[in-house]
């Protein structure tokens, strides 16, 4: 691994420089490290507290909130049931996740199920659905400059990702044991959405793969966001936007003794969005790799089979 500085991007720079310097640090790397994204800090603050205090709790109450059958779409899934696609190795981590209620007799209700919410911590529902709604407005700015980027109107994703299926994941990666099995915190994968907006990467482990088949380590400054492409969106542009390879490596010595927590938040498309690849991203030289349109929900499932979280 070694270490290559990404661009730290403001979110408050003029519209036509951020669109500038997201699309051309996301066609470079794949990420992007975004700061003054203006999600309260206190809020922050608070969503942190809350997530260390849940997944502190016995393993048997957290179970409780493990529900069969939905690919760990909302609620609890417990340590080492994902792993990375084409892996050996189940991932060291739990998580649970937070998605978009929608009116029971809503027509994309089907694909995603409503939320259930822990008895404890106390303030857990009220913190992490005001922290969703943060994660949905932030990711929505950025997508309306990489829509400038790539030639569009700055409003053209808003239909695409209106009720979105989007997933906001607290993620916690206990202390590694002495006895290594190989495993490690979130072996080498791609994610599924259009984009990520990540919380947490300020501790070491985040890194994503060059170009030129080298690790590169991401270290945001505090508080700022590390923000991917997905694969969602790599599928849209053709390939112009790659979804890059990364993973969560093990700490080494002390810091192996230490749980790591991280929130991502996964922006996915409306279920029912068909895919057809951009027109301004097919060439001669990039023909189109994606001539059969599937929905955006037939793609995640597929998906959701292939890491385990679905059988």
């Amino acid at each position: 691994m070694y270490s290559e500085t990404l661009p730290v991007i403001s979110l408050n720079s003029d519209p036509a420089t951020l669109s500038r310097e997201l699309g051309d640090s996301f066609q470079t790397f794949g990420f992007a490290m975004v700061k003054d994204h203006g999600i309260d800090p206190s809020l922050i603050a608070r969503a942190w507290d809350l997530t260390a205090t849940f997944f502190d709790l016995p393993e048997e109450y957290k179970r409780q909130y493990h529900l069969t059958g939905q690919g760990g779409a909302r609620g609890y899934t417990p340590f080492g049931t994902e792993i990375a696609k084409g892996a050996k190795l189940h991932d060291l981590k739990e998580f649970w996740h937070v998605g978009r209620d929608l009116p029971a007799d809503h027509a994309l209700s089907d694909s995603m199920p409503p939320n259930i919410w822990p008895d404890s911590p106390s303030g857990f529902r009220e913190t992490f659905e005001a922290l969703y709604a943060e994660f949905d407005q932030v990711g929505a700015r950025i997508l309306s400059r990489i829509a400038v980027w790539l030639g569009l109107d700055e409003n053209w994703f808003d239909p695409a990702i209106d009720e979105g299926n989007s997933v906001m994941r607290l993620l916690h990666y206990p202390p590694i044991p002495d006895a290594q099995t190989g495993a490690i915190r979130a072996g080498a994968h791609e994610d599924i959405n259009l984009i990520t907006l990540l919380l947490g990467a300020e501790e070491a482990g985040l890194e994503l793969l060059g170009k030129d088949g080298r690790w590169i380590g991401i270290s945001p400054p505090a508080g700022a966001l590390v923000v991917n492409i997905g694969d969602m969106l790599q599928r849209l542009t053709n390939h112009v936007l790659p979804s890059t390879t990364h993973r969560v490596r093990n700490p080494d010595g002390e810091r192996a003794r230490h749980s790591r927590y991280s929130m991502p938040f996964f922006l996915h498309l409306r279920s029912d969005f068909p895919f057809k690849t951009l027109p301004q991203c097919i060439s001669p030289e990039n023909p189109d790799r994606y001539p059969v349109s599937i929905t955006a929900d037939d793609y995640l499932q597929e998906r959701l089979r292939e890491i385990g979280l679905k059988k």
